[in-house]
């Protein structure tokens, strides 16, 4: 029950945190700035959770684990229903901060404007085409990173949090003209819970994902069997 607790926790702080950089401080810092604190949560929680559940945080990462076959059945989904559990407090706390000021500038923008909880939508201008594309494409980098660094034979130890921190930033630097960026299901459906409008895209949210974190563990298979073939 622990990892489970563990992996609530880590989503809910995760969604509470990096969302609410874009929520109550979006437009002040850009999209840059909240790209960066994605990664340096993800960073924070690696470090904190890490040797407890291993700090999935995420469905698609779990869903890339039990393919991998470093978790069974069981616990994959005992996994997701804790992060989606924690997505949806997290995103509860956002949504009564959201609520609670009065005049509060967020960030710049209105009070009406910040209380969205930085939900997983199309942006002006972005198709379901192009952001199922995003969603894959930046999944299968983020995952193929956070297989080979915590690779128990070629992974980098104590510095995989860094490089697992470090490609959730980038990506989100990405993704967020596009959609938002969610590249972790639980991640958007944590806020869509709160605000209904975000449920047409939500599928996006969920495939995209899922199909990058599969490419990524067949790619890591075929990479580092041919590791061991040539050694």
């Amino acid at each position: 029950m622990k990892k489970f607790f563990a992996e609530g926790i880590g989503t809910m702080f995760l969604v509470l945190l990096a969302c609410g950089s874009a929520v109550l401080a979006g437009p002040s810092i850009s999209t840059l700035g909240v790209g960066l604190c994605f990664g340096l949560v993800l960073v924070c929680l690696c470090y904190s959770l890490g040797n407890i559940s291993g700090c999935h945080v995420n469905p698609a990462v779990s869903f890339a684990m039990f393919l991998s076959g470093r978790m069974n059945g069981r616990d994959f989904v005992g996994y997701v229903v804790a992060q989606l559990l924690g997505a949806t407090v997290g995103a509860g706390f956002l949504y009564a901060l959201a609520h609670m000021g009065d005049g509060f500038n967020y960030g710049g923008i209105t009070a009406a404007s910040g209380s969205y909880l930085a939900t997983n939508v199309l942006q002006p201008g972005a198709t379901a085409g192009m952001a199922l594309l995003t969603e894959g494409l930046l999944t299968f980098f983020f995952v193929l990173v956070i297989l080979g660094a915590t690779d128990a034979n070629k992974g980098f130890g104590k510095f995989a949090g860094l490089a697992i921190g470090l490609a959730l930033g980038l990506v989100n630097i990405v993704g967020i003209p596009v959609d938002n960026c969610s590249v972790n299901p639980a991640r958007s459906f944590g806020p869509a819970v709160f605000d209904p409008t975000a449920w047409g895209d939500f599928w996006i949210m969920v495939v995209g994902p899922l199909l990058g974190a599969a490419v990524a563990v067949l790619c890591w298979q075929v990479m580092s069997s041919s590791k061991k073939a040539v050694k």
